[in-house]
């Protein structure tokens, strides 16, 4: 079905072009987005960033939150289980008018005034779900683990904490390689929703650029780009995952 939706995303633009009427409808759509393809490509590269830096906090995070489902003090791993339940299944885009929202614009302090900039909610916004996401991810491939790893540690002298960093973690990076992949192909997918933060992103520059050529026939072949950058980028990711599952099934 996705092919199908992809053959028919690009094959409509010259069924609108040719409907189309108008002084730049007589030409070739895609020759006419040449000369802004660097300025398109530079706005997916922008997403790939947002992406990186918000997988990054979210993974630290999620791995902080993911321990501390598994704590031996109820208030921790109820705490933990609260919050990782809360972002998991909280809208992303109700976490980021959240953001925008409650986080100020610039930052007072010590006589400095710090901005901050509409990208750097955009992170802090997605970050949280994927901190949920990260950090059932590890509570998963800790207790997947057979539980005699952990008496054959408490066997050996070993602490809970240095079990864990020694024993357990190293044993289940494996298992949640796969679903940490899965989580950041998801990442990558909804990072057009910082768009409504302000930020020069792909899918706001492709508005920018249809507004300039002034050309509804273009609509399609702009955004059609934007799909296949987002799908020659999300499908390796996608089919990598699927290996790693098979592998350390």
């Amino acid at each position: 079905m996705l092919s199908v939706a992809l053959a028919l995303t690009l094959a409509s633009p010259s069924v609108i072009a040719a409907q189309s009427i108008g002084p730049a409808s007589s030409g070739v759509p895609w020759s006419t987005l040449v000369p802004w393809l660097p300025v398109l490509l530079k706005g997916f590269a922008f997403d790939v960033s947002i992406s990186f830096v918000a997988m990054a906090i979210g993974t630290v995070l999620g791995i902080a939150v993911g321990i501390g489902q598994i704590a031996q003090r109820r208030a921790i791993s109820t705490a933990s289980r609260w919050l990782t339940q809360f972002f998991r299944n909280a809208p992303w885009l109700v976490v980021l008018f959240f953001c925008i929202y409650l986080m100020p614009f610039e930052i007072h302090a010590f006589g400095t005034t710090v901005p901050f900039p509409g990208w750097a909610k955009g992170i802090v916004g997605l970050s949280f779900p994927v901190m949920g996401n990260v950090s059932e991810v590890v509570r998963g491939g800790i207790q997947s683990l057979p539980t005699a790893q952990w008496e054959a540690a408490a066997a050996l002298g070993l602490t809970r904490w240095k079990t864990l960093r020694l024993c357990i973690l190293p044993q289940a990076v494996k298992r949640m390689a796969a679903p940490w992949m899965n989580t950041y192909a998801i990442l990558m997918m909804s990072t057009p929703l910082v768009s409504i933060v302000g930020v020069d992103d792909s899918v706001t520059i492709a508005s920018s650029v249809l507004s300039a050529l002034r050309d509804p026939s273009l609509m399609m072949p702009v955004y059609g780009l934007i799909l296949v950058l987002f799908f020659a980028y999300c499908a390796p990711i996608a089919a990598l995952t699927k290996r790693l599952e098979r592998r350390y099934r």
